[in-house]
């Protein structure tokens, strides 16, 4: 039963391009939050103490941000994406201001699960906005650049982290997010405008409950094991049969659900099935790919983790600018079937190159591999997205959206604990007859391989870099997979107006969307 209220006022030019503003800040602001601790870790150990709990406050984020995204986009479906988003970037904040009064590791943890409750909505509400104000033909750039943000985040984010570090202090690193989410609060409550009228739904709870518990079984799974367990200790394999369990009843009880926090019936559209499947292989290359080169970088080429980092930059050039060239070939067309052929093709050769890389190879070379797996990364993300929405009902936009990232999440995890898997199987047996006594690969670091005997030291080097060659293989098997898969994806033309329905939240007219993006003005009418 519906109360009904006035209609918003549609947002026009400037208030269009001020949300797609404040839209780029909440998503530089989740992704940021993602990578800013890493080069932070030790300093934090250093004042706070709780070494062996180090990993978790990585952990903690990537747990509870993968587990709320969908929960984010269904709420944003049934109650409106302005007052979600708000929520989201509050509970962000909060998080924040928590991680930055920490006095122990363990507060720290619960301060970082908490942003991550936050930093899981942002991603997944952000982008859906932008399918609520600007029409999927002119969706295509706005994508394109979001993706770019995403790029950008994985260097900056390190960067940023080490900066702030080495001059202020690390609490910092929580606190710069303050006055940007502030800015994008008072921009969001100015410039979007709430739905137009008020629904009574019927809330999925035991859907939210057996989908939280069995993505965090996942999550905790595919982190934990081969590094805090072995892969086949009880606790891992509990783990895996309550995840199991836990989506097997999931799937049972959306199949009954009035109104589901995950349609089932999204699985039969063509749309949403492929670009998922896509976006979790490519998920998988991705992630495995950015965790092991900064590895081969440090000890090869006997270069900082700070450096690393910074060569990395051919990846993110190679991604932002695909990612964006995608989305303006998308705009320009209206057509993105042959966008991922193309860059899963280029992501195969990339990680084929990166699977023969040797000590001497010149880093040159290495950067030129890492661009090409960059440009086959870049538009698999905003195609993944623009084409999901085109795709399925406006009502369904956030729930969609929200399963697109969540699959590109998931595979991410089960890369680094795959890849990681097959490297430490093969430095492990590679290790054995050089440092039979107890050397395994836990023992030492770049600094310690760097002080071994020079031939002691040239023969571990040679393991570590021949244990990598099956990790980019395996990546390079994924990448195959996703190739085929693109030949499957049916290609909708994108629309040139949004559809409008009498539940719609924004009512922007298509010439603001196409003013605000640069697009010419295109009308079916």
């Amino acid at each position: 039963m519906s109360e009904p209220v006035q209609p918003a006022e549609a947002p026009q030019g400037q208030s269009v391009k001020l949300v797609i503003g404040a839209v780029a800040v909440t998503l530089l602001l989740a992704s940021v939050g993602q990578t800013i601790v890493s080069t932070a870790l030790p300093t934090i150990v250093g004042q706070l103490g709780g070494l062996d709990h180090l990993t978790w406050v990585v952990i903690a984020y990537l747990l509870s941000s993968t587990v709320v995204a969908p929960i984010y986009g269904k709420l944003g479906d049934l109650y409106g994406r302005k007052i979600v988003l708000q929520a989201a970037i509050l509970i962000f904040l909060v998080g924040a201001m928590l991680s930055a009064m920490a006095t122990s590791m363990t507060f720290l943890i619960i301060a970082r699960a908490i942003q991550g409750l936050g930093g899981g909505g942002l991603m997944v509400v952000a982008m859906t906005v932008v399918a609520d104000i600007i029409p999927p033909r002119q969706r295509g750039k706005i994508q394109g650049l979001f993706g770019a943000i995403f790029g950008v985040a994985t260097i900056v984010g390190p960067l940023a982290g080490g900066f702030i570090v080495e001059h202020l202090s690390w609490q910092w690193i929580f606190l710069i997010n303050l006055p940007l989410g502030v800015l994008a609060l008072v921009v969001i409550a100015f410039a979007l405008k709430p739905r137009g009228e008020r629904v009574k739904h019927s809330i999925d709870y035991a859907g939210f409950v057996l989908l939280s518990g069995g993505l965090t079984a996942f999550v905790l799974a595919t982190s934990l094991g081969g590094n805090t367990w072995p892969w086949f200790s009880v606790q891992i394999i509990g783990l895996v049969v309550f995840a199991i369990a836990a989506l097997a009843a999931f799937l049972w009880v959306e199949a009954r659900a009035p109104e589901p926090v995950l349609p089932l019936a999204l699985f039969r559209n063509n749309t949403f099935a492929v670009t998922g499947a896509i976006g979790f292989l490519v998920g998988m290359a991705m992630f495995g790919s950015i965790t092991f080169l900064p590895m081969y970088l440090q000890l090869a080429k006997g270069i900082s983790p700070t450096d690393s980092a910074l060569q990395l930059l051919p990846m993110m050039l190679g991604l932002i600018g695909a990612s964006m060239a995608a989305g303006f070939l998308m705009t320009r067309t209206g057509r993105y079937k042959n966008l991922p052929i193309f860059a899963t093709f280029m992501l195969i050769i990339g990680m084929l190159l990166l699977a023969n890389m040797q000590l001497d190879t010149p880093s040159w070379q290495v950067g030129l591999y890492m661009f090409l797996v960059g440009v086959g990364i870049g538009p698999v993300n905003s195609v993944s997205v623009t084409a999901t929405q085109n795709a399925v009902d406006r009502s369904l936009v956030g729930v969609a959206t929200a399963g697109a990232t969540l699959f590109r999440q998931i595979g991410g995890s089960i890369g680094v604990s795959v890849f990681g898997a097959i490297f430490s199987s093969g430095l492990a047996s590679r290790l054995g007859s050089i440092m039979p006594e107890g050397g395994g690969s836990s023992s030492f670091n770049a600094q310690a391989v760097a002080a071994m005997p020079e031939p002691v030291r040239n023969m571990v080097l040679e393991a570590f870099a021949s244990a990598l060659h099956p990790v980019f293989y395996t990546a390079a098997g994924a990448a195959v997979l996703a190739f085929a898969l693109s030949f499957l994806l049916e290609e909708r033309p994108l629309a040139t107006t949004l559809r409008q329905e009498p539940e719609a939240e924004f009512e922007a007219g298509e010439d603001a969307a196409a003013a605000a993006v640069g697009a010419p003005i295109v009308s079916t009418r």
